[in-house]
């Protein structure tokens, strides 16, 4: 028993994902809200840019966002797309972006994907 704990521990450390089980993983919500109006102005003009359709300053921006860090809701991968959101001051992208859902939905994160607020746009 003592054997396979070990090798299970040295599975998850290598990034390898835990059995099947049925069930989906308990996902952490979204952590919080945040008005639209109330992102600093560069995710204004970024959430513009998204509606918009670009153009967009980098080559990342509408690459594929994985959820790695599990923080959204597990989705299917190519449901989220990333887009920077400029840091004034950064010397390269910066921490800031939007995520976007394949439903509409937005997340805005300044901490390079340590926390997000779901972004709640007027009507």
């Amino acid at each position: 028993m003592r054997a396979l704990l070990g090798i299970a521990a040295v599975l998850l450390a290598l990034g390898a994902s835990p059995p099947a089980t049925g069930r989906e993983p308990s996902v952490p919500p979204a952590v919080g809200r945040v008005r639209a109006a109330d992102l600093p102005r560069e995710a204004r003009e970024a959430l513009a840019g998204i509606d918009r359709g670009g153009p967009f300053r980098y080559r990342q921006d509408g690459a594929v966002f994985g959820n790695r860090e599990r923080r959204l809701p597990s989705r299917p991968r190519g449901y989220y797309r990333e887009y920077t959101v400029p840091t004034p001051g950064a010397p390269d992208r910066g921490a800031r972006r939007i995520v976007a859902g394949a439903h509409g939905e937005r997340w805005y994160t300044d901490d390079h994907y340590g926390s997000f607020r779901r972004i709640e746009e007027p009507p």
